[in-house]
């Protein structure tokens, strides 16, 4: 009997058979409050009819029009539609299936359009699983475990994340780019440097939002040494963090962007945009791929750009996140295990920690006891210490407010379960 391999881990011991907006449902009828979105994906929720509707549609006339061979009406929509949202003067795209295909698309372009070959990230990143992007990614070891060495040419820096430091947000700023500096001088000079590769919300790394003044110090940086700066926003964009795209919190503007996740509402879909004419200074032939900008996909993608103007979820999200976030600073009060709550929009963290050490038994321990109640959440983080809240972007106050009911009575019996 043929099975699932081994190395797949499932983070909850749900069998889910529909979705229907923030719920799933296991083959017994039980029904789930499901706060993890497909890990950010689902943000206009589980089968929005108007997502349904244009997949449907599109299955029944074309599914698959390999771009490089023929274009499609879905794909010409898609891309035009994007104009609406993407950053001015980012006016060109490139489609691919995964995030991780669009980071290794985004890392050529920047090699071959600037001649150089080093690039820069950051502690606690994610980039993807691919061999580049993997070489990118430091979120957690066992991503990397037993493929060393990867490609070379990769070099961290510290991410401004202040509670792990114990310093408040400006000396952390000025810490890591302090640091960045101290790189660029001692490992990857600025004139063999590419490009900084960056998420303004760390995600698999713990939900750690850019410190004010961080992103702008890139920027900076950036232009004065002729370095791209590619914001990777797999998890942040369309909505999640209370704007478009998460670096709006910021005073900055990236010269490459990076989507995934959210863009299709659950069917593969990724892309980077950059400028036309950064585009066409990287070498003939070097983009491409089978299923990139897939007809059906490309149909979600347009009736989830719909769905999010139309309902205003990029509001929600912003409205809702700081209800959340101000429900969680209560609950954090009465818990202390409750090291740290952030976030931006509906992409929030709580981190535990217990006598200022980080405490993943116990964020495990939650994990399974809201599960039990009907809840399904994701831990995250290096030392996977850190729960994480992703709704979709469809949410409600009530359901909000039935998810924070049921993580509190978890405190208290996870509490309980470990005195």
């Amino acid at each position: 009997m043929t099975r699932l391999s081994p190395l797949l881990t499932q983070a909850t011991g749900v069998t889910a058979v529909k979705g229907e907006g923030v719920y799933l449902f296991d083959a017994e009828g039980r029904r789930y409050l499901d706060f993890t979105s497909g890990i950010g994906v689902t943000n206009t929720g589980h089968c929005h009819p108007a997502v349904v509707e244009a997949a449907q549609h599109q299955t029944g006339e074309l599914i698959h029009g390999q771009y490089t061979t023929v274009l499609h009406p879905a794909l010409l929509e898609l891309t035009a539609r994007l104009g609406d949202v993407l950053p001015p003067g980012l006016d060109s795209l490139f489609f691919t299936s995964a995030g991780t295909e669009a980071v290794e698309a985004a890392t050529r372009l920047a090699k071959q359009t600037t001649g150089r070959t080093n690039l820069i990230v950051f502690q606690g990143s994610f980039h993807g699983r691919t061999t580049a992007a993997l070489s990118m990614t430091t979120s957690k070891a066992a991503y990397r475990a037993g493929l060393q060495p990867l490609m070379a040419g990769v070099f961290v820096a510290p991410f401004p994340y202040a509670y792990r430091y114990g310093w408040d947000e400006n000396t952390t700023t000025e810490f890591a780019l302090r640091e960045l500096d101290y790189l660029f001088a001692t490992q990857s000079a600025p004139r063999e440097t590419a490009a900084i590769v960056v998420e303004p919300v760390l995600g698999e790394g713990g939900y750690v939002p850019a410190t004010p003044g961080f992103l702008e110090g890139l920027r900076e940086r950036c232009d004065r040494h002729s370095i791209l700066l590619v914001i990777d926003e797999v998890q942040t964009g369309f909505g999640r963090t209370g704007r478009f795209w998460g670096h709006e919190h910021y005073n900055v503007h990236p010269d490459v962007l990076v989507t995934a996740k959210g863009l299709a509402s659950g069917f593969p879909l990724s892309a980077i945009a950059a400028s036309t004419e950064l585009m066409e200074r990287a070498w003939a032939g070097s983009q491409g791929g089978t299923y990139g900008g897939n007809a059906v996909a490309c149909a979600a993608a347009v009736a989830t750009l719909d769905v999010i103007e139309k309902e205003g979820l990029v509001e929600n999200a912003a409205t809702l996140g700081a209800h959340l976030m101000d429900a969680l600073r209560v609950l954090q009060q009465r818990y202390p295990v409750i090291g740290d709550v952030r976030g931006k929009g509906l992409m929030v963290a709580t981190e535990f920690t217990t006598r200022g050490e980080p405490d993943a038994t116990r964020a495990k321990h939650m994990q399974a006891a809201v599960e039990r109640r009907r809840l399904l959440m994701l831990t995250c983080g290096p030392l996977g210490n850190v729960i994480r809240w992703i709704p979709p972007l469809i949410v409600t106050r009530e359901q909000i407010d039935q998810a924070l009911g049921i993580f509190e009575e978890a405190l208290a019996s996870t509490a309980e379960e470990e005195r």
